[in-house]
């Protein structure tokens, strides 16, 4: 793995947070596909992004945070199972839970949940760790297309509608790690919805 060029990565994280800050959206490297990326807990952020990729509902974004520790900010009550669940999942793992607070509401689905991943990618996680907010993010395609599994894959559109472009890991051809995604019901219930 080639070594990390921490001035550029430091910098391309204070560009992008100024752009979150701002209400814009940004192109962004995570632990699974490139993504659009907005602030979780900004209303227009999340309907910018909901027009850009023409999703009609919000079931397809997820929230991106660093440490789980931070999930006790915005869930009502952290089901004992989810800590388990992150440190033990290999590969990475978006839980939808239900009786969510603090986040835009317009980014909750239609039974009031949201998905929430912490990432392990070193960009994405130091990138939620300086914002201080969740980040509401989907993959960088237009509802329907085909996924991306490269920047260089990614619709020259996207690229022109998002207001920052991350200077990052544009270089890398590996294959994304798809999540894994599974819902928390009451009573510690399991539904697996994608291996």
């Amino acid at each position: 793995m080639a070594p990390i060029n921490t001035y550029t990565m430091k910098e391309e994280i204070q560009k992008a947070i100024k752009t979150l800050r701002d209400g814009g959206l940004i192109l962004f490297p995570t632990d699974t596909y490139w993504s659009i990326g907005g602030d979780a807990t900004n209303e227009q952020a999340v309907s910018k992004m909901l027009a850009l990729t023409q999703l009609d509902s919000a079931a397809n974004l997820e929230v991106l945070i660093d440490q789980a520790g931070k999930l006790q900010s915005y869930l009502e009550e952290v089901p004992e199972m989810a800590w388990d669940l992150i440190e033990l999942s290999e590969k990475p793992l978006t839980i939808i839970y239900s009786q969510v607070k603090n986040l835009a509401t317009n980014l909750l689905s239609d039974d009031k949940s949201v998905g929430i991943r912490v990432t392990r990618e070193v960009f994405s996680r130091n990138l939620c760790t300086q914002f201080r907010n969740p980040i509401v993010h989907t993959v960088a395609n237009i509802n329907g297309k085909a996924l991306p599994n490269n920047f260089y894959e990614i619709s020259e559109n996207i690229k022109r509608s998002v207001d920052y472009v991350v200077n990052y890991r544009q270089d890398e051809k590996t294959a994304p790690t798809p999540s894994s995604i599974i819902k928390l019901g009451n009573g510690n219930t399991i539904k697996i919805i994608k291996e």
